[in-house]
């Protein structure tokens, strides 16, 4: 990846303020997307694709069961497939999540019942008999899967999005900037971190005064601490009015442009973010340049309040 911090950055004219943060945002935008181009012709993603592709795509409704049993799952698998395809194992005392899995059987070609179902039924077909039907969809049963953060054993492999630098106190004026941008935010120790892999969470209804509440856990790297803040700080800026994962993956790539644009601004090395939108967004990276808009004026927004908090 070519993208580099730029500590030097400033936009200290009034004057041209809002036309020069527009048009570096927009470069560092197109310098973002070519990153994505070089993230995803590596050899370090193409092997961390390899494994995505034996993972199970899952319907939306399971997608929503999964959600709604373990909010923080990102790879599920069966039982028996994480011992078979990943040499890891479910650790005991872990609790299933449940699913609908399909059922494929013989299907009658009229009523489409399996044979089972189909003795039992008023359908008269009897033209071919069972055992020369072709199979098909007549059912679906409860599955148990395992989020990976359930499993142990051979590491799987991952890829580097994390940010590099000195973040200096960058970590401060961000939590103390929640209350300027209506957020309520926490960095939770590691020890005490309950949300699986990953690095923060956005919870849109908060606890506290209504407001999105924005966990973070916390860890040696403070830049990517800070950039983790972002990121879930554009979250709350942005989506607070989404419900639904139709747009997951969309809402992902807004909120690490974010993360990618202030974090760059601060001087900190985001270039691992072009990996991170690669996984979101391996088919099109072109999306990040769509929601420009988007993008743009939410990250003028932190750094405006970035600002003000470092002159106070």
């Amino acid at each position: 990846m070519s993208t580099t911090s730029d500590a030097s950055v400033s936009f200290d004219e009034a004057d041209t303020r809002s036309d020069e943060m527009h048009s570096t945002i927009e470069q560092w935008i197109d310098d973002l997307v070519a990153g994505v181009d070089d993230a995803q012709a590596s050899a370090e993603f193409q092997a961390w694709l390899d494994v995505q592709s034996r993972f199970h795509d899952y319907s939306y409704r399971n997608t929503l069961l999964i959600k709604r049993q373990c909010p923080e799952a990102t790879r599920v698998a069966g039982y028996r497939t994480w011992q078979e395809e990943f040499n890891r194992h479910v650790q005991e005392g872990e609790s299933a999540i449940w699913i609908w899995a399909p059922i494929i059987a013989k299907q009658c070609p009229e009523c489409e019942n399996s044979p089972s179902y189909h003795e039992d039924s008023d359908c008269e077909y009897d033209e071919t008999p069972p055992e020369e039907w072709a199979e098909g969809l007549v059912g679906f049963q409860p599955a148990p899967v395992f989020d990976v953060s359930q499993t142990e054993g051979e590491p799987l492999p991952d890829l580097d999005t994390a940010a590099t630098g000195e973040a200096g106190d960058l970590v401060d004026q961000l939590t103390t900037a929640a209350d300027d941008l209506g957020v309520t935010a926490r960095i939770v120790p590691d020890a005490e971190w309950t949300h699986g892999e990953a690095k923060g969470i956005c919870q849109q209804l908060g606890l506290i005064d209504g407001q999105p509440l924005v966990k973070v856990r916390d860890r040696a790297n403070k830049a990517d601490l800070a950039r983790t803040l972002i990121h879930e700080y554009a979250h709350a800026l942005l989506h607070g009015d989404v419900d639904d994962d139709t747009e997951r993956s969309k809402r992902e790539v807004e909120a690490e442009a974010v993360a990618y644009v202030v974090g760059r601004y601060c001087g900190l090395d985001t270039s691992g973010s072009a990996f991170y939108l690669a996984a979101w967004e391996s088919d099109d990276p072109e999306v990040v340049r769509d929601r420009l808009g988007r993008i743009s004026r939410t990250a003028e927004e932190l750094i405006d309040v970035l600002e003000d908090e470092s002159s106070s």
